[in-house]
């Protein structure tokens, strides 16, 4: 009875050590954007002042209307929500399409193709940055949304390919099979059995995806020249001039631009960490 009870006592000193490290670690990924909202609400004095003043006082609720009309910030908002919504799109059809070929249609050639695909996953943005401008500039796209978008629609993304591609080989031949004999011909097998049966990886890619393009900033620097066509992360930087800085507004326009990301993952996290648990299981 004593060896349980010194087992039990065992347990929850482990567990209690467990809870307190993970609190520990939560507290401090946290306090960058608890950091945010609190600045996002105080006068400009308070901003820098040393030790840090986490509790505003006063707290300027009006940091945020103000800060909506001192830029075009809706104009930057429905920008981004145009844009994010074509790659959402693009991506979605044009990877799970790739991903299909490559994980249950055999044709010649299509490992080595699929090679090539993840080798693209070594180059960094920096090596096609310039060529792609080039690309653009040739066919007039500079100072538009279409190089933020376009791509998309290719299955340029190696990664979300490759993601799908391993759920795709988790689901049975069996279903494929049955689906060839009631007529049913690739696309269709495609359209009503695989998509149905791979949201939770179809959630994980929207997730991500959603998350790269709502907060890309290098993109639209390139290629974004006038301020009516600015996303939300290029502008932020308007906040900032040569001389002085709007610290308050720009913080409340970032946790605004944060809201988004934080509501999708709560609300698909369920799908995004089983998509994550189950890719990978079989190739």
């Amino acid at each position: 009875m004593a060896k349980t009870t010194k087992g039990k006592v065992r347990d929850f000193i482990k567990q209690s050590a467990s809870h307190l490290v993970l609190a520990s670690g939560c507290g401090i990924f946290l306090f960058p954007f608890v950091w945010m909202l609190s600045t996002s609400l105080k006068p400009d004095q308070e901003i820098f002042v040393y030790p840090p003043i986490i509790i505003p006082r006063p707290i300027l609720w009006e940091n945020y209307p103000k800060m909506w009309n001192y830029l075009p910030f809706f104009t930057f908002l429905r920008n981004t929500m145009y844009v994010t919504s074509m790659v959402l799109i693009g991506t979605i059809l044009s990877c799970s399409v790739v991903a299909y070929g490559f994980s249950r249609l055999r044709w010649p050639g299509r490992d080595v193709v699929f090679i090539m695909v993840l080798a693209t996953m070594m180059l960094p943005f920096q090596v096609t940055m310039i060529p792609l401008y080039l690309i653009f500039k040739q066919l007039n796209w500079i100072n538009t949304f279409k190089p933020l978008w376009i791509g998309s629609f290719f299955a340029v993304n190696g990664f979300f390919v490759f993601l799908l591609r391993q759920f795709y080989l988790t689901i049975p031949l069996e279903l494929e099979d049955a689906a060839k004999i009631d007529g049913c011909g690739y696309f269709g097998i495609y359209w009503r059995i695989m998509l149905p049966l791979i949201k939770p990886a179809l959630a994980t890619v929207a997730i991500f995806s959603f998350m790269w393009t709502w907060n890309d900033f290098i993109g639209p620097l390139i290629y974004i020249n006038s301020v009516d066509k600015m996303t939300l992360a290029l502008g932020l930087r308007l906040f900032q001039t040569t001389y002085s800085a709007e610290w308050a507004l720009m913080m409340s326009a970032a946790t605004v631009m944060t809201l988004p990301v934080l509501t999708l993952f709560f609300v698909a996290q369920k799908y995004f960490i089983q998509g994550i648990t189950l890719t990978g299981m079989k190739g």
